[in-house]
């Protein structure tokens, strides 16, 4: 089983960045699709970003493209999630996922997630 361990969140001004890390252990991170999806207030979990195994693709929600780069650090067992231009939409719980497809945005295909950390964007 894997244990995947969110970190990075916390409370920025609209136009701002923010760099979000999930640490994963207890399974060989490389062998992995991973995935970062957000839960704002009332409303459900939704795709954020994509990355394959070993990082040669990625895969972004429209709302996001252009603005956050999804990244991993294999040595490290480590998934990042690089956010600029941040939107006051964006306030949301953000939560790394860990799948066993190589590259997906499709919720139900992720097996394993963390705990979720929290951001915060103040218009």
């Amino acid at each position: 089983q894997v244990q995947l361990v969110e970190s990075g969140g916390g409370l920025v001004q609209a136009g701002g960045s923010l760099r979000l890390s999930c640490a994963a252990s207890g399974r060989t991170f490389s062998s992995y699709g991973m995935g970062w999806f957000r839960q704002a207030p009332g409303k459900e979990r939704e795709f954020v970003a994509a990355i394959s195994p070993i990082g040669s693709m990625t895969q972004y929600a429209d709302a996001v493209k252009g603005r956050f780069t999804v990244s991993r650090n294999n040595t490290k067992n480590t998934l990042y999630l690089q956010m600029n231009s941040l939107k006051p939409d964006g306030t949301a719980e953000n939560y790394c996922a860990q799948s066993r497809y190589p590259l997906t945005e499709t919720k139900k295909e992720y097996n394993d997630w963390g705990q979720g950390t929290q951001v915060t964007v103040a218009s």
